[in-house]
C-alpha cells in the first residue's frame, strides 16, 4: 500500500510541475521546434526532465529516509539538470555536457562513496577488482549510461519506457534482496516516469505533449547509474555488476553498436545521424509507436533474463559470455540493416 501511495504522490507532483513548467516554457523559448527529420508538428516544451527532477526530490522530502545520505545524489542531479536545461535552451557543445557528466560522477564517487570497486566473478570464481582504476572506471561507466539513455531519446515514449523497465527490474531485485530503502526511492522514480509518459505519449486525459529534453535524459541516466552501482557493490550487494548489462541491454546495445560502427568507418562516435535502431525500424516501415513498443518489449525480455540469472544464481562469467554473444549477433544483424536501411545524413538535435 505504501508503494502505491509513493507512486501516486510522485506522479501527482510531477504532473503539477509539468503543467506549471509548460506554461513558462513558451515564455523562455524552452521548446523543441519541428523541422528537418523531426516528426512532431508544433513547438513542444522541453520540461519533462525538469518536472521529473522536481517531482522526485519533492517526494523524497516526505519519505522516512535519512536525507543526508542523498546529498551527493541531489547535488549531482542539480548539476546535470541545470546543464541539461541550458543545453535545451542554447545547445551546448558536447564537451560542456561531458564535463558536467564527469563532474556529477566525481560528486557521486568522492562525496557519495558510490564507486565500482569490482566487476564481480567474471573469470571463474575470481573477483575482478578494479583497484586504482575504480574511480576512472566508475566515471567512464556513468558517462556511458547517461549517454546511452540520451541517445535512446529518439521518439515519444522510448527513453521513458526503457528507463521504466530498468527501474521496475531494479525494484524486483531490491525486493528479492530486502533493500527497502532503495525500493521506496525506486518507486518514486516509477511515479515520476509514468507521469512524464502520460504527457509524452499524449494520453486521452492529458493531451498536452512534453519532451524530457536533455535535462531529463541526463537526470534519468544518472539515477539509473547510481542505483545500479549501489545495488551491485559492497558486502550487502544484491546483484552482480554484469546484471547491469542486461537491465540496460537495449540502450547499451544500440549505443555501443553504433559508436563501434562509426569508429570502424573513421567517423566521430558522437556524430548525430539516422543509424540508431529506432531510425532503422522506422525506415523498414514500422510506425513510431510500433517501433517503440517493440524496443520496450525487447527490453522487458532481456531485463527478465538478467533477473532470472540472479534468481537461479547463474555464474556471472556465463552471464557475461551470453551477453557478448548477444552483442555479436546484434551487431551482425544491424550491419546488414545499416547497409540496407540506414542513412548517415546528419540530423538536428531532438527533444
Amino acid at each position: 500500500m505504501i508503494e502505491l501511495i509513493i507512486v501516486l504522490v510522485a506522479g501527482g507532483a510531477t504532473c503539477v510541475f509539468i503543467l506549471g513548467y509548460r506554461k513558462y516554457a513558451y515564455r523562455l523559448d524552452l521548446l523543441d521546434y519541428p523541422g528537418g527529420h523531426k516528426l512532431h508538428g508544433e513547438p513542444t516544451p522541453l520540461v519533462g526532465g525538469l518536472a521529473m527532477f522536481s517531482g522526485f526530490f519533492v517526494t523524497l522530502l516526505i519519505l522516512p529516509l535519512q536525507l543526508s545520505d542523498y546529498r551527493s545524489l541531489f547535488a549531482a542531479s542539480v548539476l546535470l539538470v541545470v546543464v541539461g536545461v541550458l543545453d535545451d535552451l542554447h545547445e551546448l557543445s558536447s564537451w560542456a555536457r561531458f564535463v558536467a557528466q564527469i563532474g556529477a560522477a566525481l560528486l557521486m564517487c568522492y562525496w557519495g562513496g558510490v564507486i565500482i570497486y569490482d566487476l564481480g566473478a567474471l573469470v571463474g570464481d575470481s573477483i575482478v577488482v578494479m583497484g586504482y582504476w575504480a574511480i576512472p572506471f566508475t566515471i567512464f561507466s556513468t558517462v556511458g549510461v547517461i549517454n546511452a539513455i540520451n541517445m535512446s531519446d529518439g521518439m515519444n515514449g522510448q527513453a521513458g519506457g526503457l528507463s521504466l523497465v530498468a527501474v521496475i527490474s531494479l525494484i524486483v531485485l531490491s525486493i528479492l534482496g530486502s533493500r527497502i530503502g532503495e525500493v521506496m526511492l525506486l518507486f518514486v522514480l516509477v511515479g515520476v516516469i509514468v507521469a512524464f509518459l502520460a504527457f509524452n505519449l499524449k494520453s486521452p486525459l492529458l493531451r498536452k505533449v512534453v519532451f524530457m529534453g536533455d535535462a531529463g535524459s541526463l537526470f534519468i541516466g544518472f539515477m539509473l547509474t547510481w542505483f545500479l552501482i549501489t545495488l551491485s557493490q559492497g558486502d550487502n550487494r544484491i546483484v552482480s555488476p554484469v546484471s547491469a548489462l542486461w537491465i540496460l541491454a537495449v540502450p547499451l546495445l544500440d549505443t555501443v553498436g553504433i559508436m563501434f560502427h562509426r569508429l570502424l568507418k573513421l567517423q566521430s562516435p558522437f556524430r548525430s545521424d539516422r543509424m540508431h535502431i529506432h531510425h532503422i525500424l522506422q525506415n523498414m516501415g514500422l510506425s513510431a509507436n510500433t517501433a517503440m513498443i517493440g524496443l520496450i518489449a525487447a527490453s522487458i525480455v532481456l531485463s527478465g533474463f538478467g533477473i532470472y540469472g540472479y534468481v537461479v544464481q547463474l555464474a556471472e562469467s556465463t552471464m557475461l559470455n551470453i551477453f557478448l554473444v548477444l552483442f555479436a549477433f546484434y551487431y551482425s544483424v544491424m550491419s546488414y540493416l545499416w547497409a540496407r536501411f540506414g542513412s548517415s545524413d546528419l540530423i538536428a538535435k531532438t527533444g
